[in-house]
């Protein structure tokens, strides 16, 4: 065989290798359920173009249409910029690569290579480059197979680990009994109530996080096993979910005191499939808690005002639905330097804050986190101090000023009709320069998906000076609701990717200007 044909051996195998990469990182992001992989798969990327390149490619290459060692020079050359491709990629939640992700990629490695070595021993002429080459594609085309293959083989290894962990990880909590432990969960907004609420606390009291997104049953144990010391006196778990029992199944390790319930929204809903598992799981942390213990909920949210809560005591608290709430926000007044606004309550109780945050979002969680605290009976002046020295949590509508006296709103992290609303809504309050928003809409909205990013549009184009729409995936439907709003139509755009997105930016912002990023770009699950 020579060197040539050697090169590109070697170049096909690095790009399976990333290939495997991605495959089992999408598999995290699905937090290893085969299903929830199986689904994303179905959704649109079981075969997405680079699959189909290498179809195109196998049919090359086993045709005569082409001499084989041409053909194979020619697949090493498209998975070099596959490889530059792969390499470029930029994700919200990179792959972290836990000893789960090794066993699996180790696992799916040795697997390939069998097949790879097996079927080249048995072709019949070592020197040809078709058959080597056709099952270095085949491999490439059916990754996501041997991956789901390996899970399933490992499955038992991994039940064994996780039960070790889960029971180290009840015994740490056992071993701590006066330890305040809440439970934060929510369809949206539960990170940074997570850092708030932790903000303020650790002004009198020894606090734990989860850190990150680690709000999933082994994110939770990893916390407890790895972090939490015996000096801790609270521990704040983020819970996430993607279908009924996630929720639930966190709360029967760390057996929560408290909790705060900050949205029930139509996220997930490819999953969920109804508002109500939604609804019904965001309240698997109410139904755990203990009598004597507390719920915080948010009554701005439908789906939470009508959720009675009968086991535990209820607080309720809003800033735009303030009927049935026992604490509301009032004398709201943002700014480019920030928010002042007062939390009322039963009692007359009354507090002024002021907080560098912008957004009735923010406010919002910063309520849920006041009232964890008043009920741990923090002083007001110590959470008052607190809640002015919080920062903006990274791609959470996080304001920035650039030299040029731009204004930048980075709420890329945010992808629900709540919080997309409430952003274009924080940028329509800014009065110098033009409004922009860049943004390529939401997604995992199920069958409402056209649905709720036309009303975003649709808001979009009543609210602010000039859109622009990234990327064909919700294109039809935030154009449709943009250009019914009053916006006009000269000032919408639509282009094919961020780059595209910046280069006009470029020409378009002046002094004074703001800028709005809506969702992430490029997304977690592309």
């Amino acid at each position: 065989m020579t060197i040539i044909l050697i090169i590109c051996f070697a170049i096909s195998e690095i790009y399976i290798i990333l290939n495997f990469k991605h495959d089992i990182h999408m598999l995290q992001q699905n937090s290893y359920r085969i299903d929830r992989y199986w689904r994303w798969l179905k959704n649109g990327n079981l075969w997405n173009a680079s699959e189909l390149i290498d179809i195109a490619l196998l049919m090359l290459l086993m045709s005569t249409l082409m001499p084989a060692k041409i053909a194979t020079i020619m697949i090493a050359i498209v998975a070099v910029f596959k490889i530059i491709n792969i390499l470029r990629k930029k994700f919200k939640k990179p792959l972290v690569f836990t000893k789960r992700v090794w066993r699996i990629y180790s696992c799916v490695g040795i697997i390939a290579s069998l097949i790879f070595v097996l079927t080249t021993i048995f072709s019949d002429e070592l020197n040809n480059p078709v058959i080597p080459m056709a099952i270095l594609l085949l491999i490439s085309i059916f990754s996501w197979i041997l991956v789901i293959f390996s899970v399933l083989l490992l499955q038992p290894i991994e039940n064994a680990i996780n039960r070790k962990f889960y029971n180290e990880a009840q015994n740490i909590l056992r071993s701590m009994p006066d330890m305040k432990i809440i439970g934060i969960t929510g369809s949206f907004g539960k990170t940074s109530t997570k850092h708030y609420l932790h903000r303020i606390l650790s002004e009198s009291f020894d606090v734990l996080m989860t850190p990150g997104s680690y709000n999933t049953p082994m994110g939770v144990i990893r916390t407890i096993r790895e972090m939490m010391k015996p000096y801790h006196q609270v521990f704040i778990c983020e819970m996430g979910a993607k279908q009924k029992g996630d929720i639930k199944e966190i709360c029967d390790l760390v057996n929560p005191h408290m909790g705060i319930i900050t949205a029930v929204g139509p996220m997930h809903l490819e999953s969920f499939k109804s508002i109500e598992n939604v609804q019904a799981t965001k309240f698997e942390l109410a139904d755990a808690l203990p009598s004597e213990g507390l719920v915080v909920v948010n009554n701005d949210f439908e789906y939470c005002e009508n959720r009675k809560v009968n086991n535990v005591k209820t607080t309720r608290y809003a800033v735009s639905n303030p009927k049935n709430a026992d604490f509301k926000a009032v004398d709201i007044d943002y700014s480019p330097n920030g928010t002042t606004f007062r939390i009322v309550g039963p009692d007359n109780f009354s507090l002024e804050l002021y907080t560098q945050l912008i957004g009735e979002c923010n406010i919002s969680n910063l309520i849920a986190a006041v009232i964890i605290a008043l009920k741990l009976n923090m002083p007001a002046e110590r959470i008052k101090y607190a809640v002015s020295q919080i920062e903006q949590v990274e791609h959470r509508l996080n304001l920035k000023r650039t030299a040029g006296g731009v204004n930048i709103i980075d709420d890329a992290f945010n992808s629900n009709p709540a919080g997309s609303k409430m952003a274009v809504d924080v940028l329509s309050q800014f009065k110098t320069g033009k409004r922009i928003i860049v943004t390529p809409g939401m997604i995992e909205l199920g069958d409402k998906q056209y649905e709720l990013n036309k009303a975003l549009g649709k808001h979009i184009g009543d609210s602010i000076d000039i859109a622009i729409i990234v990327g064909a995936y919700n294109r039809e439907a935030l154009l449709e609701g943009v250009k019914s709003g009053s916006i006009e139509e000269q000032n919408v755009y639509a282009v094919d990717s961020f780059n595209e997105a910046q280069a006009l930016l470029a020409r378009i912002l002046q002094k004074g200007d703001t800028v709005l990023y809506e969702n992430d770009l490029p997304d977690t699950f592309k």
